[in-house]
């Protein structure tokens, strides 16, 4: 099974490690995750012009089977992926620290939302995925 991750992107990678928990706890459970600042990107060596970014994004939504929104800090890309994900019929998973702003709308599209404390909550949730 292949995940996109979508994560709010920081040039700085400030979120690297929360980037690399998040895909840990999805590979555990037999879960490709795809993260475009860590794949495509190689954490910053390789940039794209946005318009390129956005079409490889949605190239990479399309060839996996279900997209993962982190959202425990909002961005607007992630919201133009997961808009993209619900439109071509893919499932959405939204994750997010507790305490963390998920709108109704992103809710309402979500297949599933959880909310956690700390990554290792991510493995067990993400074995639900399978089922």
């Amino acid at each position: 099974m292949k995940a996109y991750l979508a994560i709010k992107y920081h040039p700085d990678q400030k979120n690297r490690h929360a980037i690399e928990q998040i895909s840990a706890a999805l590979r555990q459970n037999g879960i490709q995750a795809l993260c475009i600042t860590r794949d495509l990107e190689q954490w910053g060596a390789i940039s794209f012009p946005p318009n390129e970014l956005m079409l490889k994004s949605f190239a990479e939504i399309d060839s996996s089977d279900l997209v993962i929104i982190e959202l425990s800090e909002k961005g607007v890309g992630i919201g133009i992926e997961a808009g993209y994900a619900w439109a071509n019929n893919k499932p959405i998973i939204t994750i997010a620290q507790q305490g963390s702003d998920i709108s109704t709308t992103l809710e309402g599209i979500s297949h599933k939302l959880f909310r956690y404390n700390s990554f290792q909550e991510l493995a067990q949730f993400f074995a639900q995925l399978k089922n």
